[in-house]
């Protein structure tokens, strides 16, 4: 795309400019539904809880309220092959989008399980190339995750809201099956979960192979 700010504007009826409009800095996320793999959601919920009971004490990082795994390659076990199979697809095809052309990555994947009152504050995956998270069980009242507008200086805005140079943070509404791709450096978190039942999810980064 080519911008020319030296360009003279054409003028319109009645005096006014013809105005033509360019978005800059476009942030793509991507989203879909993995629908075919539902009659595994069962058997991997079981397998989360069980996982939790063995090992109770959650690794931290950005999770409150709630517990998250020590295992940061969740998507190498065998159980999850076919998550793992549909992700990394997903992957592929975001990163060439991205023009990384035929992409070389590993994946590092950890659960992530809210309780009532549960959230993660705002952080981002620093070093990651795209990062990403699967909705395994969204029970009534799941917190949203919340993309923080990634333009510094927009925050100062005297514009707000979903309008072109406004500020506005945007809210992703999770359902069960649902899987979100986004940059790694983009800042987001998980507004604190109301729901009684937990909520799950398996998060994960596309991360460069070493001396790659």
């Amino acid at each position: 795309m080519a911008v020319n700010p030296g360009a003279s504007p054409t003028q319109g009826g009645g005096g006014a400019p013809m105005l033509q409009s360019f978005d800059l800095f476009p942030t793509r996320v991507w989203q879909g539904q993995l629908a075919a793999l539902q009659p595994h959601f069962a058997q991997w919920i079981a397998w989360v809880l069980a996982l939790r009971a063995e090992q109770p004490t959650p690794a931290g990082r950005t999770n409150r309220g709630g517990w998250n795994s020590q295992d940061m390659a969740v998507l190498e076990r065998p159980n999850l092959a076919p998550l793992r199979h549909a992700v990394t697809l997903a992957c592929t095809q975001a990163l060439e989008e991205m023009g990384l052309g035929k992409p070389r990555f590993t994946l590092q994947s950890w659960i992530n399980l809210h309780e009532h009152g549960g959230f993660n504050f705002l952080h981002m995956h620093e070093g990651s190339m795209l990062s990403g998270t699967f909705y395994l069980k969204v029970p009534a009242g799941s917190g949203s995750l919340v993309f923080r507008d990634p333009r510094a200086g927009v925050l100062h805005s005297a514009v707000k809201g979903p309008v072109p140079n406004g500020h506005c943070d945007i809210e992703l509404a999770p359902s069960e099956g649902l899987l979100v791709l986004f940059p790694a450096w983009m800042e987001h978190y998980v507004e604190p979960h109301e729901g009684h039942e937990p909520r799950i999810c398996i998060a994960f980064n596309a991360n460069s192979p070493a001396g790659v």
